[in-house]
């Protein structure tokens, strides 16, 4: 500390004029970059065990710098700690504390190293953390649509092309489309957390360092699975954080396109499902509104975590090498980011398992629009006609229909022979809407005894860990 107790800088030796008190305030950090404290600590604990090792620092030099930092995470986790703004980051705190608490040691800490491979090791030290906990939130997710899946395996609704009705479907299968997505989902993370685990710590300010450091040892240590090759790309490399993004965008797009059919579904004009009051809310006008305000707002938080996606990019694309302060603004749009990822797909997992079906209104729905139509065609292609002519037919048969107000399903075998002779007493069997289902039975199809094999090999997925 200075006479005035204010932190000095910890570049102040290069510099004749004190800081401006806004352009302070303006590039400093620590009130947003602040939650990376922990792994911080992290990054130098093992950076002072590797220097120990190195004989850069001495044995006793490092259990004091490893006391000094526990003690002052422990201060910092039961809010304990004076965060100040003159020190600019989450870094410079740290350290600054540390010195404060063990003298002249601590000044040796940051031997070897650069705020510049710092922080972009605490930035990948706390995504590799926050994928793995966000992939969890999703499998808790696919397991609720798994259990739903299973217990609607054969309630029959309306499929829809360009939101019009086209075939018979089963609510289980509908759920295992969603299943899918989150899957890849999963898997897109998964396969982002390899390119998140590489360590920048060595690489110094760009050009790497004198002193005779172990990376590999530091990257055990940190458990990454290798240090970074190259130093100028370690310290400005940011394309793991965009990679996360655009996965996370995928997310969101997901879940808004299944927000959406929630909204849709539980609206009086479709009713095929009732949303728990739980997770919906009120008019303060219309006392008769039960709003579906949960699905509504992660369908509109879709918009935000894009727009954050776009900014990441737009914060690259102009950077030479190596690093630049541009790069403090990639913490705000990626924080804000895994934090709305994680509260929607937290709001999905426990929304999902209190959904009711209206399985009436389902099944009316799906007796109209012609639902049964392709099922038609393809009972007259089995019987010998060419699906082209099988396809006029069965339009002629749905004008007829649309003219006399009945379903496919309602005509009599007479009226049904006026447009093929081919059409026999067993046509109705394929009409209805069980028999639709059931006869889409391949892997992937709509039959309820594929629901549940898909199920079956979902779960089996999910126990081997994939």
């Amino acid at each position: 500390m200075s006479d005035n107790n204010i932190p000095a800088k910890p570049w102040s030796g290069r510099f004749n004029e004190p800081t401006d008190a806004f352009v302070e305030a303006f590039t400093a950090s620590v009130d947003f970059d602040r939650r990376l404290y922990r792994y911080d600590i992290q990054g130098s604990i093992a950076h002072a065990t590797m220097l120990a090792r190195a004989g850069i620092l001495s044995a006793a030099e490092r259990d004091e710098i490893i006391s000094g930092l526990e003690a002052v995470c422990e201060q910092i986790e039961h809010g304990e700690f004076q965060w100040s703004v003159a020190l600019e980051d989450v870094h410079m705190n740290i350290e600054s504390a540390l010195t404060q608490r063990i003298g002249n040691t601590g000044k040796k800490l940051h031997t070897g190293r650069s705020r510049n491979d710092q922080v972009a090791t605490d930035i990948r030290l706390y995504m590799r953390d926050e994928i793995e906990i966000i992939r969890a939130e999703i499998l808790r997710l696919q397991q609720a649509l798994l259990d739903i899946a299973e217990r609607e395996a054969d309630t029959v609704m309306p499929g829809f092309t360009h939101l019009q009705t086209a075939q018979p479907v089963t609510f289980g299968h509908h759920m295992m489309a969603w299943f899918e997505m989150l899957q890849r989902d999963r898997e897109r993370l998964a396969d982002c957390n390899k390119r998140v685990n590489i360590m920048p710590l060595g690489a110094a300010a760009l050009a790497g360092t004198t002193y005779p450091i172990d990376r590999h040892y530091t990257a055990e240590l940190l458990g990454f699975e290798r240090p970074a090759e190259n130093s100028l790309d370690a310290v400005s490399d940011r394309d793991f954080a965009i990679e996360f993004s655009a996965a996370a965008s995928l997310i969101m797009m997901h879940l808004s396109r299944f927000s959406e059919e929630l909204v849709i579904w539980s609206s009086a004009q479709f009713g095929f499902i009732e949303l728990s009051d739980s997770f919906c809310t009120g008019s303060s006008i219309m006392p008769q509104k039960k709003n579906p305000d949960v699905p509504e707002l992660v369908r509109g938080k879709t918009g935000r975590i894009f727009g954050h996606l776009i900014s990441l990019l737009t914060l690259m694309k102009g950077q030479p090498l190596a690093y630049n302060k541009d790069n403090q603004e990639d913490k705000e749009p990626l924080f804000d980011t895994i934090d709305n990822l994680k509260g929607c797909l937290k709001v999905f997992a426990d929304m999902i398992p209190a959904i009711a079906c209206r399985h009436d209104n389902m099944r009316h729905a799906a007796m109209q629009g012609f639902a049964t139509a392709t099922d038609l065609a393809d009972y007259l292609v089995c019987k010998g006609t060419p699906f082209r002519d099988a396809h006029e037919v069965v339009g002629k048969a749905v004008a007829f229909c649309i003219e006399k107000d009945k379903d496919l399903s309602a005509c009599t075998l007479a009226e049904l022979q006026q447009f093929s002779s081919d059409i026999g007493q067993d046509v109705f069997e394929v009409l209805t809407l069980e028999g639709s289902v059931a006869a889409r039975d391949h892997i992937g199809g709509t039959a309820p005894g594929q629901v549940r094999q898909a199920i079956v090999r979902a779960r089996q997925s999910i126990a081997s860990g994939e």
